[in-house]
C-alpha cells in the first residue's frame, strides 16, 4: 500500500506509564487522500490518544480511518467514495503498523488502484494482499462509540442488533459470513414470495438455509451477551449496570431445546408463513426479528425510557464490558475508538471513564473540542491538535 509521509509527520513519544504484557496498539499510522489529508504520519506510543480541535477540523477523520483497519465500512457506515480526498487524483490509502503479542502487524488498505473509479478497497497484510478483507479481523479487534450511537437503544430493533452483531464478529469473525449468507438467502426467498414463483424446492433450499444459518447467529449472540454479562458484573464504576436479554423466537427456543429441534422448528415455521409473508412483503419470522432489551438495572427502567443521559451511560458501560470481555477473551486488548464522547458526560462519569481506559491498558482514540474535559487522563495520554487536516503534538 501507499504510504503517507512526511508532510505532517510527528515523533513517536515515551511511554508514560508500564507497557502491559499483553499489548495491542498501533505504533506508526498512515493517510493518503483519505477525507481531508493529504498527506499525514504519526508514531505513537501505546497510551491512549487524545485529537483535540475545532468541528470540522478533522479530528473524526482520523478515528474513522483507524476504524477501517477491522472489516466493513468503518464506524461512520460512509460510502467508499466519500473517503477520496476529491482535491487528489491519487487514491486514498491508510497504513498502520500494530504492535501486538505475536510482533508487529503492518496493514495496509486503500482504493483499488486498478479500479479508479470504483469503490472496491484493497488490503494488504505484511505486504501481501489477501482475497478478503474478512482476514482483518483475525488480526484486529475494536470497538468503538459514535455520535450517531447515542440513540441505539432508544431506536428501533434493527441498531441494536447490527450493534450485537458488530460485536460478535470480534469473537468469531465467521459472524461476519453467516449474517450474510441469512441475509441474501431472506432477500431472495421474499423475491420469489414477490414474484409468485411456485419452487417448492427452490424455496425449501432457502428455508433450510435460512433456519440453519439462523440458529448459528442466534447462537452467537447469546454467547456474546452472557460475556458481556459477566463483564457489566466486573465493572464497577459510577457507569449503571445493565440487564441484557435477547427476544426472539429462535434465542428463546435455543434456551430450552437443542440446536437442531429449534432449527427444524424454525424451518416448519418459514414454510408455513410463505402465504402471509407474500402479502405482506416481509418474513415475519427469524433472527432478523431479534431484539436486544436492556434494562437499567438500578432504576428496574427499560434504557428507551431512561432519560438522554442514563441511556449514553449504559451505552458506555455496555461497551466498556466488551472491550473488558474481548482482552480477555483473545488475550489483548482492543482498539477503542470514543468520538465526541466526554461533551455528553459529566465530570464525575468522564473520570471514571478514564479510569476504566488506563485499568484495562487499552489504546483509546478520543476527540473532542475542549481539552480541558480530557485534564485527567493527559498526564496518562499523548495529545495533538487538529486544525484543517494537520495534527501538532
Amino acid at each position: 500500500m501507499t504510504n503517507a509521509l512526511s508532510e505532517s509527520r510527528i515523533p513517536r513519544s515515551e511511554s508514560l506509564i508500564p507497557k502491559p504484557e499483553s499489548t495491542f496498539s498501533i505504533t506508526t499510522l498512515s493517510l493518503a487522500n483519505f477525507r481531508n489529508y493529504d498527506d499525514l504520519w504519526l508514531a505513537l506510543a501505546p497510551e491512549p490518544v487524545v485529537l483535540t480541535g475545532m468541528n470540522g477540523s478533522g479530528k473524526t477523520n482520523i478515528l474513522e480511518a483507524v476504524s477501517l483497519l477491522v472489516p466493513g465500512r468503518g464506524m461512520c457506515r460512509a460510502a467508499p467514495t466519500e473517503w477520496q480526498n476529491h482535491h487528489q487524483s491519487l487514491p486514498w490509502a491508510i497504513s498502520a503498523t500494530l504492535d501486538t503479542p505475536r510482533g508487529d502487524i503492518k496493514i495496509g488498505t486503500g482504493r483499488d488502484p486498478e479500479m479508479p473509479y470504483g469503490e472496491r478497497r484493497v488490503v494488504h497484510i505484511d505486504g501481501r494482499a489477501v482475497k478478503s478483507q474478512q482476514t482483518l479481523a483475525e488480526h484486529v479487534a475494536m470497538a468503538w462509540i459514535t455520535p450517531d450511537m447515542d440513540r441505539v437503544l432508544a431506536d428501533g430493533p434493527s441498531a441494536r442488533r447490527k450493534l450485537l452483531d458488530r460485536m460478535a464478529y470480534s469473537f468469531d469473525p465467521a459472524h461476519a459470513g453467516r449474517v450474510h449468507r441469512y441475509e441474501k438467502a431472506l432477500r431472495e426467498r421474499l423475491r420469489l414470495l414477490r414474484d409468485g414463483v411456485a419452487d417448492a424446492a427452490w424455496l425449501s433450499a432457502l428455508e433450510d438455509d435460512m433456519a440453519q444459518t439462523g440458529v448459528a447467529i442466534a447462537a452467537a449472540r447469546l454467547h456474546l451477551l452472557r460475556q458481556l454479562q459477566t463483564g457489566i458484573a466486573d465493572t464497577q464504576s459510577a457507569f449503571p449496570q445493565a440487564d441484557l436479554t435477547l427476544t426472539g423466537i429462535t434465542e428463546e427456543g435455543l434456551s430450552t431445546q437443542p440446536a437442531l429441534l429449534v432449527e427444524d422448528k424454525l424451518r416448519a415455521a418459514l414454510a408455513r408463513t410463505r402465504g402471509d409473508d407474500a402479502q405482506s412483503g416481509t418474513c415475519a419470522i427469524g433472527v432478523h426479528r431479534s431484539d436486544l432489551a436492556v434494562i437499567h438495572r438500578t432504576h428496574h427502567c427499560p434504557a428507551e425510557l431512561c432519560s438522554t443521559g442514563e441511556q449514553k451511560a449504559l451505552l458506555v458501560a455496555i461497551m466498556l464490558a466488551y472491550v473488558r470481555t474481548l482482552a480477555q477473551t483473545r488475550g489483548m486488548p482492543p482498539l477503542f475508538l470514543l468520538d465526541d464522547i466526554t461533551a455528553h458526560l459529566d465530570s464525575l462519569r468522564r473520570a471514571a471513564l478514564f479510569e476504566e481506559i488506563l485499568s484495562l491498558r487499552v489504546q483509546a482514540w478520543f476527540t473532542g473540542t475542549d481539552t480541558s474535559f480530557f485534564k485527567p487522563l493527559l498526564p496518562h495520554a499523548q495529545s495533538y491538535v487538529v486544525e484543517k487536516g494537520k495534527v501538532s503534538g
